[in-house]
């Protein structure tokens, strides 16, 4: 018999579906994801710490739980809300099926519900904080959401930070499917030697930025989100890494000045939290989207080369373009709603972008920038 699950959200509207994982009740801020596959490393993307994810594509499940695919050590999620289960994946490399693996995580999921009339609601309405509970009524469920803490001023960060420094070993050599064409057979291509030693911050680090770094050529350490720059410096690294993250870039305070401090002594690349806190270490300031980009099909402009990409987001903030000083160079937008999507100093090695270039779902449009980041590195040790 299926356990009856509540979704409200703190505006009074509540939806009613079946319940698949753990049972019990929590909170967060619910959002929705347009990817039409990477449900698994949407699940594990610490960058959603704190929050209540509903995915817009109808069926979830189908090929199941493969744990060399997580982007990290477990879920982040509060919850999880979809369209329709599929309760008997179909995948040869499927480990569990997805209910097992969020029960075994005591992560809520409810099924059954119209995330299409969900997702219209949110982009209509905003994002907003919202619970999921398989013990209580609609009105006391309301209520609890009402009560939950708002994503405005949260920092989730160091919640989800490495606790100790390392360096990355783990496997990161792209497998290739057997192909005629390029002789491949089947196996894990080859990475090729270091080039350059770099230290990355972990703000909510994906595995896959891990790996893409490595198959760039980058030897990398991770450190904990609040390793002061002097500490960075001490390593005599090539370069900078500044990642993804959960929460609200401008609750970060303490990262804003240490990455400020970092400014002119070594290259510096930031991807998605990354750029919004080099935003706020150049002067400038973000603020909240209303409902967000997350997904597999944003499409972002070049404006210096007129190129555009179909980008994989997960933000709920943006780059105020308005607040950055003269010294700063928007190089990219967002052509759904104009937004801040990538900048550079104009005198400093210095650059970014908002979206996620190592593509943990989503397309391979911008994986290029791993290697302008290693260019990056090589003219700054030519000077």
């Amino acid at each position: 018999m299926p356990i009856t699950a509540i979704l409200a959200l703190e505006d009074g509207r509540c939806f009613e579906g079946s319940a698949f994982g753990a049972t019990g009740t929590t909170t967060g801020e619910i959002c929705f994801n347009t990817s039409m596959t990477g449900y698994q490393e949407v699940i594990t993307d610490p960058s959603y710490r704190g929050q209540i994810v509903a995915m817009t594509y109808p069926q979830i499940g189908n090929y199941g739980i493969n744990l060399e695919d997580a982007e990290s050590k477990g879920p982040h999620i509060r919850a999880f809300v979809i369209g329709e289960l599929c309760e008997v994946p179909s995948n040869w490399r499927s480990s569990q099926p997805l209910s097992i693996y969020l029960a075994g995580n005591q992560i809520l999921g409810i099924e059954g519900i119209d995330t299409r009339a969900l997702t219209k609601h949110l982009r209509s309405r905003g994002a907003m904080r919202a619970c999921v509970t398989t013990e209580l009524n609609a009105e006391a469920a309301i209520a609890t959401a009402k009560a939950s803490p708002s994503m405005e001023g949260m920092d989730y960060v160091h919640e989800v930070s490495t606790p100790e420094s390392y360096i990355w070993s783990e496997e990161s050599r792209e497998w290739a499917l057997p192909n005629e064409s390029t002789g491949a057979t089947g196996s894990y291509l080859p990475l090729p030697p270091v080039r350059h030693r770099i230290v990355a911050y972990d703000f909510g680090l994906k595995f896959n930025i891990l790996r893409r770094l490595r198959q760039a050529g980058f030897e990398v350490e991770v450190v904990n989100s609040r390793t002061s720059a002097a500490e960075v410096l001490a390593k005599n690294p090539d370069g900078i890494f500044l990642s993804n993250g959960p929460g609200d870039p401008a609750a970060l305070g303490y990262i804003h000045e240490e990455i400020k401090a970092l400014l002119g002594k070594l290259p510096i690349f930031g991807i998605c939290l990354g750029n919004q806190i080099l935003a706020h270490a150049f002067g400038g300031n973000t603020f909240k989207l209303k409902f967000g980009h997350r997904g597999g099909n944003q499409p972002v402009k070049d404006l210096r080369t007129g190129k555009i990409s179909i980008t994989s987001q997960n933000h709920g903030f943006a780059v105020d373009p308005d607040s950055l000083p003269p010294e700063i160079e928007v190089t990219h937008v967002n052509l759904n709603d104009g937004t801040v999507e990538g900048m550079r100093h104009r005198e400093l090695p210095v650059f970014s972008v908002q979206y996620h270039p190592e593509a943990a779902p989503g397309p391979n449009d911008a994986n290029y920038f791993f290697e302008e980041f290693a260019a990056l590195i090589d003219q700054a040790k030519e000077i």
